[in-house]
């Protein structure tokens, strides 16, 4: 083994493996003419909405933004309701404060750790206008049981794909059921920029004209303010590396998915619960996410591949809810499952360039960690 550690994600490794094509595709943009959005930006736009399945994609500046100005475009704001789950990246909630609406806590499933439509039922009010169904950990949420909330209380489904570039439902790309999908490109995620990257999708011609307007001061043309807006455009640098890296997306996402198979067979046995696929899912195993029996052997196990030079991360340590800037501030359901996993998750090394020596080293070293501490 080398003594590089093993990291729980390496966006570097992936820049090295597409090193030629993504340093060709920089150049492309450096040569010019423009610098702000221009020709990189669209053709990227168009490409991953196609890949997707839906016909718009408009570029901004991350995921966090592409979440608020869906949000905006659906003229969601101050008096709003939105319902999402505790139990994700706290941009997510974020976002529907930056829009000046109010976030609205739901617990997870147990199983596949996406949003509960159960428990979204529960706290649905009038002044609820959407559900953003979150894509954790690459597992797509039951889009079948909350597209059918939506309808029977009048709610729009805004997916937040961050978390999982190709995942399907059915047989359809995730990013393809809500009336506006959103993703990041941050860095280490299945489809990475080297920087901040976002994006909105959607099938609605109208709605994607309004998010053109909204990343850009709301000009309908070069200093010319139809809307209020804001600045968060794509930067055409990212635009040009993740158009190579889309290439590449598929053939990662099948690696990825191997390394989840090699783990569940490896680890197999041990008192660990590990990642299920639920039904009628493709997971694209954007974390390959354990959990352990509780806090303190949790605790043990990170220290303990720390010290022989793993890293395995925590996604998430601590619910939305739980955290000072949100506390006893937002209305949420029973948070049993949430806190129950921010104790005993733990994210293992997985992405497409770890070699089968190294996966087998986290393997083993798992499974010497149980022998002893039986």
């Amino acid at each position: 083994m080398s003594d590089r550690a093993i990291l729980t994600a390496d966006p570097g490794a992936g820049y090295r493996a597409l090193r030629e094509e993504i340093d060709k595709a920089i150049r492309s943009v450096l040569d010019g003419p423009g610098y702000i959005l221009g020709e990189a930006v669209s053709r990227f736009e168009s490409d991953f909405a196609g890949y997707v399945g839906v016909h718009h994609g408009v570029g901004v500046n991350n995921g966090t933004d592409a979440i608020h100005l869906a949000l905006r475009a659906l003229d969601i704001g101050p008096g709003d309701e939105v319902i999402t789950v505790s139990h994700t990246a706290v941009a997510t909630v974020a976002a529907v404060g930056m829009a000046g609406a109010v976030p609205v806590l739901a617990d997870v499933d147990p199983v596949t750790r996406t949003i509960d439509p159960a428990a979204v039922k529960d706290l649905i009010t009038p002044r609820t206008k959407a559900i953003i169904a979150v894509h954790l950990y690459g597992q797509p949420a039951d889009l079948d049981a909350l597209l059918l909330l939506c309808e029977r209380h009048g709610l729009t489904l805004v997916e937040d794909c961050a978390q999982a570039h190709g995942a399907r439902w059915k047989g359809a790309t995730v990013g393809s059921f809500g009336r506006l999908a959103t993703f990041s490109f941050y860095p280490t995620k299945n489809l990475g920029a080297i920087g901040d990257a976002g994006m909105v999708v959607t099938n609605d011609s109208v709605l994607a004209a309004r998010l053109r307007l909204l990343r850009q001061y709301g000009w309908e043309k070069p200093q010319y303010s139809i809307i209020e807006g804001w600045n968060s455009r794509m930067d055409p640098l990212q635009a040009a590396i993740l158009s190579v890296k889309l290439n590449h997306l598929e053939a990662h996402t099948a690696r990825r998915r191997a390394l989840a198979g090699w783990y569940k067979e490896q680890l197999r046995g041990l008192p660990i619960v590990l990642p299920v696929e639920g039904e009628h899912c493709t997971h694209v195993y954007h974390l390959y996410v354990i959990e352990l029996q509780d806090h303190t052997t949790r605790n043990a196990l990170r220290a303990f591949l720390a010290e022989r030079g793993i890293i395995a991360g925590i996604h998430y340590e601590f619910g939305v809810h739980e955290q000072p800037a949100y506390r006893d501030r937002l209305r949420k359901g029973s948070m049993t499952v949430t806190e129950r996993l921010a104790r005993t998750v733990l994210s293992l090394p997985l992405y497409p360039e770890l070699t089968e020596l190294e996966q087998r080293h986290v393997s083993d070293t798992v499974r010497s960690f149980f022998t002893l501490h039986p």
